[in-house]
C-alpha cells in the first residue's frame, strides 16, 4: 500500500510538472499562432482569390495568379529579391544549427560569448531586413516614394548591421578578448561587451569587409553597363552608371586598401604565424622585404635549408613598414615563431621573450593539468588546492590551446595556399582601382564606347571580383589554422564526435540544395540584365 501510495503521488507530481510546463510554453504558442500561422493561413487564402488589397469583395479563382504570377509586372525582380533572401535565411539557419551538431564542444566552450553577437545579429539586424525587404522589392506603386526610399536605405542598413555581428563574431574567434575563463563550468565567460564589440581587429576586419563587397559591387555595375554599350542598348542609362560605380569603386578600393593596411598590423601583432605564411617568411629579420610576386620553392619545409622562393620580387623594408610601422622593425618567420627567442607582447601588451613552440605546448598541458586538478579539488571540497590549481591554470591559460597540440608541424598553416591566396588578392585589388580609374577617365572623354576590347575586359572583370573575395577569406581562415580560436582551442577539439557519412550526407544536401539555388539566382539576374530598363 505504501508502495502504491508512493507511486500515486510521484504520478501526480508529474502530472502537475506538465501542468507546469503547458502553462509556461501556453504563451509562446499563442504568440506563435498569431504571428505566424494566422497570417500564413490568410496568405494562401488570398492567393486563391483575385483580391487586390483594396477591396473587400474575395472572388476565388483557384490556381490561376499561380499559373500567371510570369505575367506580372516585376517579377523577375521580385524572383531575384525572393531567391537572394532566400540564400541569405538557408545559410545563416544551416550555420545555426551546425554551432550544435558539427562544432557542440566549440558551442559548449565559447558559446557564452560568441553567441552574443549572432543573437543580436538574429534580433536586430535580420527582423529589420527582412521586413523592408519585402516593402523594397514589392512595394512599387503601393507606397508612398518617401517610404519606398526609406525601406530601401533601411534593408542596406540592416545587412550592414548583420554583417557587423556576424564579423565581430568572426574577429573574436581570432583575437580572443573581453572574456575570462570559470573552470567552474569549464567555459569562457563574457567580461566586456564593449571589448568584445568594438576591438580594433573587429572594426578593422568589418570596414575592410564591408569596403571590398562595395568594390565587387562596383566592379559589376560597370560590366554590366558596358555589356549595355557593346550592344548598344540603354547608352545613357549605361554612362551615367559608369562614371558613379568608378567613383564608388575608386573610393571603395582606397578603403580597402587602407583598412587592409590596419588588418596587417593587428595580423602581426596577433596572429604573426598567419603573417609569415601570407608572405613565405620562414627565416625573419630585421627591415624584411614584402614579396610583391613569387614562385615558392615546393621543397622548402619547416626545418630545412632549402630556399624559400624559385623566383620572387621583393619590395625592401616594405613588410616591416607595413607590420611594425618601422622601417628596421623585426617580423618573424615560421622557423622564429617556432623556436621562439626574439622579443614579443604578451597579452597584456609587455615585451616579453617569445617562447618556443615546444615550451608553450609544456605550458598549455599544465594548463589542462591544473584544470583536471581544479576539478578534482572541487569534488573533494578541498579550497586551498582549487585555489592553488586555479592559481597554475590562470597562469598558463593563454597556451591553453597548444595543450592538444601534438607536433609543431601541427602549428603551421598550409603555406602555399595562403601565400598564392594572399597574392591574388593583392594583385586583383591593385587591378580594381587601375580599372575604375581607366575606364572613369574613357567615359568622361567619351571615348569608352568606341573601345570595344575595354568594354570586353569589363565585361569579364565580373568573375575577378569574386576570385578576391574569396581569396581574402582563404587567407583569414586556413591561414590562422590550427586554430578556431587564436591559441585557446584548435580545430580538431572543436568539432563534434559524428560519424563522417553524417557530414557528409549533409554536406552533399546542401551543396545541391545551394547550387540550385544559385543556378536559379544567376539565371533570373542575366534574364533581367538582358530585359534592361527599357519600357516594351
Amino acid at each position: 500500500m505504501k508502495r502504491s501510495s508512493r507511486a500515486g503521488r510521484l504520478t501526480q507530481l508529474e502530472r502537475n510538472q506538465r501542468t507546469t510546463g503547458i502553462f509556461f510554453i501556453l504563451p509562446s504558442l499563442v504568440l506563435c499562432a498569431i504571428f505566424m500561422v494566422v497570417p500564413l493561413i490568410n496568405v494562401i487564402r488570398y492567393s486563391l482569390t483575385d483580391w487586390d488589397g483594396l477591396s473587400k469583395t474575395y472572388n476565388f479563382v483557384g490556381l490561376y495568379n499561380y499559373m500567371h504570377l510570369h505575367e506580372i509586372e516585376g517579377f523577375g525582380e521580385m524572383m531575384l529579391a525572393t531567391v537572394t533572401f532566400a540564400i541569405g535565411v538557408a545559410t545563416g539557419l544551416i550555420l545555426e544549427f551546425e554551432f550544435g551538431t558539427n562544432w557542440s564542444n566549440y558551442s559548449w566552450f565559447v558559446g557564452d560569448i560568441f553567441g552574443a553577437p549572432l543573437a543580436i545579429e538574429g534580433i536586430v539586424a535580420f527582423f529589420m531586413e527582412s521586413t523592408f525587404v519585402a516593402v523594397m522589392f514589392f512595394g512599387w506603386q503601393k507606397v508612398s516614394r518617401g517610404f519606398h526610399l526609406a525601406a530601401t536605405w533601411l534593408t542596406g542598413l540592416g545587412a550592414t548591421i548583420s554583417a557587423w555581428w556576424i564579423l565581430v563574431a568572426n574577429a573574436w574567434m581570432q583575437n580572443p578578448v573581453g572574456c575570462t575563463f570559470n573552470p567552474n563550468t569549464v567555459r569562457n565567460e563574457m567580461t566586456s561587451f564593449a571589448e568584445v564589440a568594438l576591438s580594433p581587429f573587429a572594426i578593422h576586419k568589418f570596414c575592410h569587409t564591408v569596403s571590398s563587397t562595395w568594390v565587387v559591387g562596383a566592379v559589376f555595375v560597370c560590366a554590366v553597363s558596358c555589356w549595355y554599350l557593346l550592344h548598344r542598348r540603354e547608352q545613357e542609362m549605361a554612362r551615367q552608371s559608369i562614371k558613379i560605380a568608378s567613383i564608388v569603386g575608386i573610393a571603395a578600393a582606397l578603403i580597402t586598401m587602407m583598412t587592409g593596411d590596419f588588418s596587417a598590423v593587428q595580423v602581426a601583432e596577433k596572429q604573426p604565424m598567419k603573417l609569415a605564411a601570407m608572405e613565405g617568411v620562414y627565416n625573419g629579420k630585421n627591415g624584411q622585404e614584402l614579396i610583391a610576386f613569387g614562385i615558392l620553392n615546393p621543397d622548402k619545409k619547416y626545418d630545412n635549408d632549402e630556399k624559400e622562393f624559385l623566383f620572387d620580387i621583393p619590395i625592401p623594408k616594405l613588410l616591416s613598414i607595413l607590420a611594425t610601422r618601422e622601417i628596421d622593425g623585426f617580423v618573424p618567420g615560421i622557423n622564429d615563431i617556432i623556436n621562439g627567442g626574439y622579443v614579443d607582447k604578451n597579452l597584456k601588451g609587455e615585451e616579453i621573450i617569445a617562447l618556443s613552440a615546444q615550451e608553450k605546448m609544456e605550458r598549455g598541458r599544465l594548463a589542462i593539468a591544473a584544470l583536471a586538478d581544479f576539478n578534482t579539488a572541487r569534488k573533494d571540497n578541498d579550497t586551498e588546492a582549487m585555489n592553488e590549481a586555479k592559481a597554475r591554470l590562470e597562469a598558463n591559460y593563454e597556451y591553453f590551446g597548444y595543450g592538444y597540440i601534438d607536433s609543431v608541424e601541427q602549428l603551421i598553416p598550409h603555406v602555399p595556399f595562403v601565400f598564392y591566396s594572399f597574392h591574388i588578392m593583392i594583385i586583383l585589388g591593385g587591378y580594381f582601382l587601375l580599372f575604375f580609374i581607366f575606364i572613369l577617365v574613357l567615359s568622361y572623354k567619351e571615348k569608352l564606347q568606341k573601345l570595344k576590347w575595354v568594354l570586353w575586359i569589363a565585361v569579364l572583370t565580373i568573375p575577378l571580383g569574386y576570385v578576391c573575395l574569396e581569396s581574402g577569406w582563404i587567407v583569414a581562415e586556413m591561414g590562422r589554422q590550427p586554430w578556431v580560436i587564436q591559441d585557446i582551442m584548435p580545430t580538431f577539439a572543436a568539432i563534434s564526435n559524428i560519424e563522417v557519412a553524417s557530414v557528409q550526407t549533409t554536406f552533399w544536401m546542401f551543396a545541391v540544395l545551394f547550387t540550385v539555388l544559385l543556378i536559379a539566382e544567376v539565371g533570373i539576374m542575366l534574364k533581367q540584365i538582358k530585359k534592361g530598363t527599357e519600357q516594351k
